[in-house]
């Protein structure tokens, strides 16, 4: 191989590398404490349109063996459920906040769906999303986490209507992504936060919110899911 081949060759591999890491999805990051102090997440934008959506708050700290998250949905009106659904049900059709999580820095292809409704139900899952952007025809499989209370996967809610406001508090085990006890400070992670807005007389049509909205209608598109480091 002559030189200036050579040369060429890296000229275009340099190219090649700077087109994929300039396409790369720019994505908010959070710093969290060890509880009782907590790092905050706000907002308020649409998916994918990223117009205006009810505030909605989460906020985050860790424990020797859990992540401590609380959710807080403002202007609420419709606190809509289904009363007939259970744990693991599609109670996303409905009104949840929801945090997907993954423990790295990747762009992951696994990670834990948590979902909590106004009548504090909630979803629980591993998601298998290889195509990482739920693609058409790629696989996408989801592994129920059947017995939540057992493994230390609770939450807690609390309905304020006159105030427009519900609040879910959750509690995840860092077991359920192989991080031992009193090991999660330093640790890194991808993560996003979801809500849901629907009424009787809009659904099944929902108004979609997230921490770092997609550019598209689906939530599970993780080249968008922030940076999140444990302090």
């Amino acid at each position: 191989m002559t030189s200036l081949s050579s040369l060429l060759i890296l000229i275009g591999t340099a190219v090649a590398g700077a087109s994929v890491s300039s396409q790369r999805t720019a994505v908010p990051s959070l710093l969290v404490p060890s509880c009782p102090r907590t790092g905050t997440v706000t907002y308020n934008k649409s998916v994918p349109d990223k117009t205006d959506f009810p505030p909605t708050k989460v906020d985050l700290c860790y424990t020797d063996h859990s992540i401590e998250i609380t959710f807080t949905a403002k202007h609420e009106t419709n606190f809509y459920f289904n009363d007939s659904q259970g744990t693991n049900d599609a109670i996303w059709q409905y009104e949840v906040m929801e945090a997907f999580i993954y423990q790295g820095t990747n762009d992951p292809q696994t990670y834990l769906e948590f979902e909590v409704s106004p009548n504090n139900v909630t979803f629980q899952a591993f998601i298998y999303n290889p195509s990482k952007v739920r693609a058409a025809g790629a696989p996408f499989d989801t592994f129920f986490i059947t017995e939540p209370l057992v493994d230390g996967l609770t939450a807690n809610t609390t309905l304020d209507k006159l105030s427009e406001t519900w609040i879910s508090s959750a509690s995840i085990p860092l077991g359920l992504f192989n991080v031992d006890n009193g090991k999660a400070k330093g640790t890194d992670w991808r993560m996003n936060f979801f809500r849901t807005v629907v009424s009787p007389s809009s659904f099944p049509d929902q108004l979609l919110g997230a921490w770092s909205p997609p550019d598209q209608a689906s939530f599970h598109m993780t080249p968008f899911f922030g940076k999140v480091h444990f302090i």
